[in-house]
């Protein structure tokens, strides 16, 4: 499966933030990933739809998971 990830700013305090996309699996799945790469990151994030997001610069770590667990690694 193809997924991008891109570091983008808040668009409300303007900090760093890791964004995951194109993730088509169930909520599920989804939810436990996003809690996986929280975790391994040290830090906050939430799921919106299909999209997660990490708080912080991650794009290393996120990419190192995502490729481990089988995922096609598209950066922007």
């Amino acid at each position: 499966m193809k997924v991008t990830i891109q570091e983008q700013r808040n668009p409300k305090t303007g900090n760093p933030i890791t964004v995951i996309r194109g993730i088509t699996h169930n909520p599920q799945v989804i939810d436990k990933l996003a809690k996986k790469l929280k975790s391994a990151c040290g830090a906050g994030g939430f799921v919106d739809g299909k999209t997660v997001t990490v708080q912080g610069s991650h794009l290393k770590t996120v990419e190192k998971i995502l490729m481990k667990d089988g995922y096609d690694v598209q950066l922007k």
